[in-house]
């Protein structure tokens, strides 16, 4: 397989994970946040952050990927993000992470909507207008399809991007993230998968 074709594919995978931060309020997936167990077969044992330990199908298929860590003034005017937030007492957003998408993936789960991370969370996927130096961090100016918002990034909020990876990743002891399909109780069928990679954990 030449450079060229490899590349496609790895970027092919990379658009396909973005998906995990682009669902909709209406899909409302499962998102999963834990350390591996163990993968065995298709049989991933994750116990997650929140106590409990669950099982996920993750088919050959599922896409598996990770994240690096870029640099906050890696963000510039054009870039397309994917930011959670929490919303302070004066309704203004202070992002807990932020997510810049390739560029074959812009668009991805565009718009701002309730996310999971934590007290008044929420997504926003969308693009940058503008970036202005402030006295808590970067304010972002972010315009997407029916609004737009400002965010305001400290210096030491997680700033990353997509880095490929594969099943062999999945191992004991490494963080992921995983957007799944409930079948019953703890059981649930993966969608995709960010793992661990490099010592970066998917901060989303």
């Amino acid at each position: 397989m030449s450079l060229k074709i490899r590349f496609g594919v790895g970027l092919a995978t990379l658009v396909i994970a973005s998906a995990a931060f682009a669902q909709t309020p209406a899909a409302k997936p499962t998102r999963i946040r834990g350390e591996i167990v163990s993968l065995t077969g298709d049989t991933l044992t994750v116990h997650r952050r929140s106590g409990d330990t669950v099982t996920i199908d993750v088919k050959s298929g599922v896409p598996v990927s990770a994240v690096k860590n870029i640099k906050l003034a890696d963000i510039k005017p054009g870039s397309f993000v994917g930011t959670a937030a929490t919303t302070g007492t004066d309704g203004k957003l202070t992002a807990t992470e932020v997510l810049v998408f390739p560029e074959a993936a812009r668009g991805t789960g565009e718009g701002h909507y309730a996310w999971d991370l934590g007290p008044n969370s929420s997504m926003t996927n969308a693009n940058v207008d503008s970036v202005v130096e402030g006295t808590s961090g970067r304010d972002l100016k972010l315009s997407y399809k029916g609004g737009s918002n400002s965010v305001t990034v400290p210096e030491n909020v997680p700033v990353v991007t997509f880095a490929p990876a594969a099943r062999s990743d999945l191992i004991s002891g490494k963080k992921v993230f995983v957007v799944a399909s409930p079948v019953s109780g703890t059981q649930f069928v993966a969608q995709r998968v960010l793992v661990e990679k490099d010592g970066v954990v998917p901060p989303m």
